[in-house]
């Protein structure tokens, strides 16, 4: 019931807000526990973020999950440095923000996929996880390749963005892919037990 009151527009309930605020901040910490790969022509960074961004969207719901994200992007955009190389509206022309809008649809495709069955397996969570991570990573990877070669003018091709942008990576994100299914599948019944 309180899904369909948030779908149809009307105000947060406080626990939503409080579980959001929570979610956002888990998002917005797991920027700084990251490995950097120094690859050209610019750096990417392993973090914790996406594993948060699952989370979101398994016990949170596609919208809400969602939500979440756009608070910390915008957050972030303002121009305090919760992303993982600081923060501040210039972000936008980086080839990497694409994966942050990625964010955005990773936590919406994971908890849409979800929530179409009622009782949540293992292999279903980490079915709905991976379609999250692939939509995660179609954002960054056109974003990377249109604003480097049409932006900034720092001429990239498919495959570099392929390399750099999902092999390097793809690996350790299945993982936390798997990670928060397993996690979900135990903080989901509490979360619902709490009546969220």
């Amino acid at each position: 019931m309180e899904e369909m009151r948030t779908m149809k527009g009307q105000r947060l309930s406080a626990r939503e807000m409080a579980f959001c605020g929570l979610f956002t901040a888990l998002i917005a910490t797991g920027a700084f526990i990251k490995i950097s790969i120094p690859v050209q022509p610019f750096p990417m960074h392993f973090t914790l973020q996406f594993f948060f961004v699952l989370l979101s969207g398994f016990i949170m719901g596609a919208k809400r999950g969602a939500m979440c994200v756009c608070i910390y992007l915008a957050v972030g955009l303002v121009g305090v440095p919760v992303f993982a190389a600081g923060g501040g509206p210039a972000y936008l022309v980086r080839p990497t923000f694409g994966f942050l809008l990625g964010f955005v649809f990773a936590a919406y495709v994971t908890g849409w996929l979800v929530s179409k069955r009622e009782k949540h397996s293992v292999f279903w969570n980490i079915f709905s996880a991976f379609w999250g991570m692939m939509a995660y990573y179609l954002s960054g990877m056109i974003y990377f390749y249109f604003i480097s070669n049409f932006v900034i003018n720092m001429p990239v091709t498919w495959w570099l963005v392929f390399v750099n942008c999902f092999l390097l990576t793809v690996v350790g994100d299945f993982l936390l892919c798997v990670l928060a299914a397993v996690l979900a599948r135990r903080l989901k019944p509490l979360a619902d037990r709490i009546g969220f």
